[in-house]
């Protein structure tokens, strides 16, 4: 069988993308044909900047620009130029040149001064296929979907709806057929029937509703959020809802940093990421890790089978 072509955006060119990609290449090409989303141009710059040698055999699909690289610094430069590489990948899944996407890190503020109105990947693919996409995050020991992404702390609360919510339990079960999975509550002790809090009450509702239409209880919960990552709690479940960013991704780093990704689920392409930032104490040291990266890949090629 011929190997599947992944299209590889190479993130914040300030930060440790490239060097990751240059450094797992040999790896990565054992895996899958890797076609990165960089003009010759810029990848002489980073490969200067890296003391290192671009390999023979590391095909690139051009993307304009031209700028100075300006180490570990946030730079509307490039900021535009990881979007570029970004859509240059998702165009080449869109037109069938490749298989999946795989996504080095990106600086959300650069996007911002860059004019870009997307708080990151997974939104930039919301609007872009216009579907919901659901962020996961982890690895085989433990996968988080999140609920909310990127916003701010105070709206949270507001933003559990139970027409909401139950799609979202649906979208998922959509994307992860069998494995049970446990939900979050919200609040301390899981509002402690409703002693902390009232959410808890759409939650389970959203649960109940969206088991019954799946045919069977996939979803568990809502479960007490300060015990939910224990070891005797994990040893019965794989994978996890986290109402909110931090909830699910502290632990979820704690326990896996190097070794997780980045998932986006519910949509027409398949995307995975690292799961970690550009990194900019860092870059072009030599000291960025490709485990996360590597990882990526393998997980893009396990979701071709599915």
């Amino acid at each position: 069988m011929s190997k599947p072509t992944i299209a590889i955006s190479v993130g914040d060119l300030n930060g440790v993308g490239i060097e990751i990609a240059l450094k797992a290449h040999q790896e990565v090409k054992k895996l899958c044909k890797p076609i990165y989303c960089i003009n010759e141009t810029m990848l002489n710059k980073a490969t200067s900047l890296l003391n290192a040698v671009v390999p023979a055999d590391f095909e690139i699909q051009a993307v304009d620009g031209d700028f100075d690289i300006k180490i570990g610094t946030v730079k509307k430069e490039s900021g535009k130029y990881s979007y570029d590489s970004f859509m240059k990948a998702v165009d080449l899944c869109e037109k069938a040149k490749a298989n999946a996407v795989v996504t080095l890190p990106i600086h959300k503020e650069a996007w911002m001064m860059a004019g870009l109105e997307y708080k990151g990947h997974t939104d930039l693919l919301r609007k872009h296929f216009n579907k919901e996409a659901i962020m996961m995050l982890g690895c085989p020991e433990m996968f988080v979907a999140l609920f909310t992404e990127h916003i701010p702390l105070k709206d949270v609360a507001s933003s559990i709806k139970y027409k909401i919510l139950k799609q979202f339990f649906l979208d998922l079960h959509n994307s992860i057929k069998k494995e049970k999975i446990a939900v979050l509550g919200l609040n301390p002790h899981a509002g402690d029937n409703g002693v902390l809090g009232h959410e808890e009450l759409i939650i389970t509702k959203a649960i109940k509703s969206a088991n019954k239409k799946i045919g069977f209880e996939q979803f568990v919960g809502p479960v007490v959020p300060d015990v939910a990552f224990a070891p005797y709690f994990r040893k019965n479940f794989n994978y996890f809802v986290a109402m909110y960013h931090d909830q699910g991704l502290a632990p979820l780093k704690a326990l896996h940093f190097d070794e997780s990704v980045n998932i986006s689920l519910n949509l027409p392409i398949i995307r995975t990421s690292v799961d970690h930032g550009t990194a900019f104490d860092i870059a072009y040291k030599g000291e960025a890790k490709s485990l996360s990266y590597l990882n990526a890949v393998k997980s893009a090629i396990g979701l071709m089978t599915v």
